[in-house]
């Protein structure tokens, strides 16, 4: 690894790592598909979104949400958990 490292690349590394480790196998499993598709090239807003389910959302309600079981609440119905549902039902 390089010192001059990306800020944008440090965050990206750092989702990586907190998206692999959600806690359940499952969840794992979907942002695993989700991150090796989609992490190098989200935008800057994006990579808000991807953090905020993250962050905010239970592992029980993001399984839900991203294998459509229940449809997300309207602050994360998002493109990024778009994105993860498409892949969820591919």
């Amino acid at each position: 690894m390089t010192e001059n490292v990306s800020e944008l690349e440090m965050r990206r590394k750092k989702l990586l790592f907190r998206g692999s480790h959600r806690g359940t196998k499952e969840n794992d499993i979907l942002m695993g598909r989700f991150m090796d598709k989609h992490l190098a090239t989200l935008s800057e807003e994006q990579l808000d979104r991807f953090e905020t389910l993250i962050n905010e959302v239970p592992d029980a309600d993001f399984f839900k949400w991203a294998t459509g079981k229940e449809q997300a609440p309207e602050q994360y119905d998002t493109d990024v958990l778009h994105m993860i549902q498409d892949l969820s039902n591919a």
